[in-house]
């Protein structure tokens, strides 16, 4: 099991920018639904924007703190 806050800590250890929405989708703090946006998305393919998100989710997914995620990314756009 993984709460939130500690779900969204190890996205934004690699991604410090990341906005981060979580939500606990069985009530067993191991299915999650995962909402990302983050300037680090900037020029790659969805794809490659779930595969740097499940990186950072690795060590939880591994050690089966985190049983299944659906995710959705999208890129951050700051105000200019």
């Amino acid at each position: 099991m993984i709460d939130d806050h500690s779900l969204r800590g190890l996205i934004q250890l690699t991604m410090p920018d990341a906005r981060v929405e979580v939500q606990d989708r069985t009530g067993t703090m191991d299915h999650f639904n995962v909402r990302v946006a983050s300037e680090a998305f900037a020029g790659k393919t969805l794809i490659e924007q779930h595969r740097m998100v499940y990186a950072a989710l690795g060590p939880a997914l591994r050690d089966g703190r985190i049983h299944a995620v659906e995710l959705k990314t999208e890129l951050l756009e700051r105000p200019a």
